[in-house]
């Protein structure tokens, strides 16, 4: 089985643009999206998003949530006032722990690759910054640069 998968924390509004929420938080993100911009992608993003990616390959999920824990664990609590700032103005949650994977058959599985889990230090993050945990599974080709659905 061939795997490919990637991990992001975003912060997504409908007002707020990227720049601005990196700017409040103090923290570029790796990645950002613009409500309303044409992408590369069939859609038209909806809101404006922040996002901090973990592409490393060769780690188990867990593995890349740890890593980006490790990078945004010291900003948990402005982004969680900022999730709740965002939800009172605009409604909804705008913070998400996003997992994405593609599965395509092919070689041997790689057994360790796809089993994860979250450990209290991640959901303890989780519950401070008011984040949602969103999983994608793909089982078909895997893109040469995966994009977000």
């Amino acid at each position: 089985m061939i795997i490919s998968q990637y991990v992001y924390f975003s912060i997504a509004s409908e007002q707020v643009s990227a720049q601005e929420i990196g700017a409040r938080l103090g923290l570029s993100p790796d990645e950002h999206t613009v409500r309303g911009s044409r992408s590369a992608l069939p859609m038209v993003p909806k809101a404006h998003s922040w996002k901090v990616v973990c592409r490393e390959s060769g780690l188990c999920v867990d593995e890349q949530v740890e890593r980006l824990v490790e990078r945004l664990e010291q900003y948990a609590v402005p982004i969680g006032a900022l999730a709740d700032e965002l939800a009172a103005s605009e409604g909804g949650r705008s913070a998400t722990l996003q997992v994405v994977r593609y599965l395509n058959s092919g070689a041997d599985p790689e057994y360790r690759v796809l089993g994860w889990h979250l450990d209290a230090r991640v959901l303890d993050f989780l519950r401070v910054t008011r984040a949602e945990l969103d999983v994608d599974e793909y089982g078909h080709e895997c893109p040469a640069d995966p994009e977000d659905d």
